[in-house]
C-alpha cells in the first residue's frame, strides 16, 4: 500500500504565495518522476509542473516564472511553491508519483502512477 498525502492548500489573496507539499509513504522501493496537476471546475486535469528523479523540471506555460517544483528524496516529498497567485490558479491540486513498490520490484513489474487525494487552492480577495 502506497499513499500520497497533499497539504498546504487554502484561500489566498491574489498576488500571494502558497506552498503545497505531498508526502509519499508505504511500501516504496523507488520513486521516479513527481508532478503536480490541477483541475478547475468544468475543465480537464492539467499538468502544472514535473520533476524527474535527477531534478530536471518542466512547467506549464501559465505558471512559468511563478511556480517552483522541488523534491526531497530523503523524505519522499515533493513541493510546489506558488508565487504571484492569480484567480485562474484556483483549482484542486493533485500530486502524482511514478513509483515502484517493493511488491512490484519483487515480482519484476513496472512502476505505476499513484495519485494524492487533492487539495483545494482558492485565490480570491
Amino acid at each position: 500500500q502506497v499513499r500520497l498525502v497533499e497539504s498546504g492548500g487554502g484561500l489566498v489573496q491574489p498576488g500571494g504565495p502558497l506552498r503545497l507539499s505531498c508526502a509519499a509513504s508505504g511500501s516504496i522501493f523507488s520513486i521516479n518522476g513527481r508532478a503536480w496537476y490541477r483541475q478547475a471546475p468544468g475543465t480537464q486535469r492539467e499538468l502544472v509542473a514535473a520533476i524527474t528523479s535527477g531534478g530536471s523540471t518542466s512547467y506549464a506555460d501559465s505558471v512559468k516564472g511563478r511556480f517552483t517544483i522541488t523534491r526531497d528524496n530523503a523524505k519522499n516529498t515533493v513541493y510546489l511553491q506558488m508565487n504571484s497567485l492569480k484567480a485562474e490558479d484556483t483549482a484542486v491540486y493533485y500530486c502524482n508519483a511514478n513509483l515502484l513498490t517493493t511488491g512490484n520490484w519483487h515480482y519484476n513489474r513496472p512502476p505505476t502512477d499513484c495519485w494524492g487525494q487533492g487539495t483545494q487552492v482558492t485565490i480570491s480577495s
